[in-house]
């Protein structure tokens, strides 16, 4: 519990104290707790019947005692009347006189003064934390801004413990030498950019990059949402900005990252129903600071952003965020690096070989590839292993790749046949074709929503397919339900991921590559399309009905071509495609290299299962 809680909770407690005595001090007398008081008229009507068994006088103005009855009571003497003793004399009443005693001043100030003390103090504790006072955000701080400030000496990350991205890595090293050696720039008459916008898909680094800046430039480092600059209140965010770079020029020279800017750079004067004034003042004074009167010299603004597709033109001229840089997910030697990397923190043996992953990972970026070595690491922990080894990396693969393993999925031996029939069709499909991708192996058992899989290692990662990868491809797709129609005279509903792969790939070739010898080099339709709230409602078509039944036509062909041709290569190797099936229903998994030994082919581009 905070220290301000407890001293609001402490003040409460004795401030109710206060309270209880001052209420009560109104209902007792100093000798008995359970005094009446009554009217001095009401009180000499007692003492004329005979009702009041003694009296004490205390002081000048108190008179208390007991009636017959046993009742305390206390009233008050008037001041016209000071015969009240002869009174009392008169019928006889026993008399004490007490004198009144004097309470201490400081007592006395703190038992009338106290309570109003305890308010006035739990007032500034109150007042002091609305303000931001202990560290947080308060009601009177609301204009200021959220930047987290990290000194260099706290910034431990450098370009070292960044890999995959070495372009990137090159256009910010020119940052962090000006940071270093301004005047090094200034001799020709250079001028450092101002802003490095980094945009790259989720996961690929970028806010590591930004750390890794500050790490070797050794300044000071400002860090903050572009979510925490736009609240509720009308000014707040342009209140925020104008605050987070006075902080940059009082520290300066430094680095000030604004990671997702996307949430308050968008462009202005789109969306539905009006704009959002408060965003667009935010980005007014945005706009202003990076390039205003103002200079801001010695500030370096990185920014990170999903969609640059979404930023206000505005903020992305010269003179605001001059360099732009694409942080693309690695490749098949990035990711090796960036496994390295991450593996350096596992204990594993020293013989395996990273690049095998790496090739099995097309896609992953960095942030999917330490989640890889972490799973592989939680996963050998859970079977006891003091070391990981091929095997733990690969099943870490196919975890995050397709999920967990269904091991209590119970399938019917018809089923487990159809679904090996199915892989098997794939695998043997794919060895048996031209520039296909080596095989890695072939596995009957369930995870995600997928019964099998059949994996392949690329050699290299491929930026630009021919026609004839991209035919096989679908040649490939197809061949799973081609060995079920073949077998089994029958089809399942599990080729419908297939089915659909292959009908993507065919609308792409004849709509979008030109790749089609019907339609020529020509693109059928654009990417222009209709954006609303962030999700893309439909797409302009930009040629007649007439064309479109063509290309239905001319995809049915093409899927029908590819569909007949993987069964007719199946049909010729049937034998090879029972033997494949006779060991998945044994094993569940087997490696390329055996398909590839049952086909008498060249084995050196199939790389080792981890056992």
């Amino acid at each position: 519990m905070k220290r301000e809680t407890v001293l609001i909770i402490l003040s409460m407690l004795v401030l109710a104290f206060f309270l209880a005595k001052m209420f009560d001090s109104g209902n007792m007398s100093s000798g008995n707790r359970r005094s009446q008081e009554l009217i001095y008229s009401d009180f000499k009507s007692l003492v004329a019947s005979g009702e009041i068994a003694n009296a004490q006088i205390v002081g000048d103005s108190l008179i208390e005692g007991f009636t017959q009855e046993g009742l305390g009571f206390r009233t008050y003497i008037p001041v016209e009347d000071p015969s009240v003793i002869d009174y009392l004399r008169l019928y006889q009443i026993p008399i004490n006189y007490v004198p009144e005693k004097s309470m201490p001043w400081y007592l006395n100030i703190l038992i009338n003064w106290g309570p109003f003390l305890l308010i006035f103090g739990i007032w500034l504790v109150l007042m002091r934390r609305m303000q931001g006072g202990s560290g947080g955000g308060g009601l009177f701080s609301i204009g200021r801004s959220r930047a987290k400030k990290i000194e260099p000496s706290e910034m431990k990350i450098t370009f070292n413990d960044v890999a995959g991205v070495e372009e990137a890595k090159d256009d910010l090293g020119e940052t962090v030498e000006f940071l270093k050696d301004p005047a090094k720039f200034r001799k020709l008459g250079g001028r450092i950019p101002k802003g490095m916008l980094m945009s790259g898909s989720p996961g690929t680094g970028k806010t590591l990059l930004a750390k890794a800046v500050a790490g070797e430039a050794g300044v000071p480092f400002f860090s903050m949402s572009g979510s925490d600059f736009v609240e509720m209140f009308v000014g707040v965010g342009a209140s925020r900005v104008r605050d987070m770079f006075e902080q940059g020029r009082q520290n300066a020279p430094c680095i000030i990252f604004i990671d997702e800017i996307d949430a308050v750079g968008g462009s202005r004067g789109t969306g539905m129903g009006g704009g959002n004034d408060e965003r667009e003042q935010t980005l007014n004074q945005l706009l202003v600071e990076m390039d205003g009167f103002d200079g801001m010299e010695g500030i370096i603004v990185v920014a990170a952003t999903n969609r640059p597709d979404v930023l206000d033109p505005a903020l992305l001229r010269p003179g605001r965020f001059d360099r732009h840089v694409s942080i693309p997910l690695p490749d098949v030697k990035g990711r090796e690096e960036i496994l390295n990397i991450h593996a350096k923190k596992v204990q594993m043996v020293e013989e395996v070989d990273m690049s095998i992953i790496a090739r099995g990972t097309p896609g992953f970026s960095g942030a999917d590839l330490k989640n890889l070595i972490n799973e592989a690491a939680l996963g050998g922990a859970r079977n006891n292993k003091t070391e990981l080894n091929l095997a733990d990396f690969e099943w870490a693969r196919d975890k995050v790749m397709m999920g967990t393993e269904r091991k209590s999925m119970v399938m019917s031996e018809k089923e487990k046949r159809n679904t090996a029939y199915h892989e098997a069709g794939h695998a043997l499909v794919s060895a048996l074709l031209p520039k296909s991708d080596p095989i890695h192996k072939v596995t009957i058992v369930p995870r995600g929503r997928a019964l099998g899989l059949t994996s392949y290692l690329p050699e290299n990662d491929n930026h630009s397919y021919d026609f004839e990868y991209l035919s096989n491809r679908i040649t490939i797709a197809m061949g799973g339900r081609a060995a079920e129609e073949i077998i089994f005279d029958e089809v399942t509903t599990g080729a419908s991921n297939d089915i659909q792969q292959a009908t993507d790939t065919i609308r792409n070739m004849i709509c979008r590559w030109g790749m089609s010898k019907s339609f020529g080099p020509i693109v059928f339709g654009s990417d222009n399309q209709m954006n609303v709230l962030g999700r893309d409602i439909g797409k302009d078509r930009e040629y007649s009905e007439k064309t479109a039944t063509e290309i239905d036509v001319e995809m049915r062909k093409t899927i029908k071509f590819h569909n007949e041709k993987a069964k007719k290569l199946l049909r010729d190797n049937v034998q090879v495609l029972h033997k494949i099936v006779d060991v998945l229903m044994k094993e569940e998994t087997i490696d390329g290299s055996y398909i590839m030994k049952l086909l008498k082919k060249d084995q050196s581009k199939v790389a080792p299962v981890g056992s």
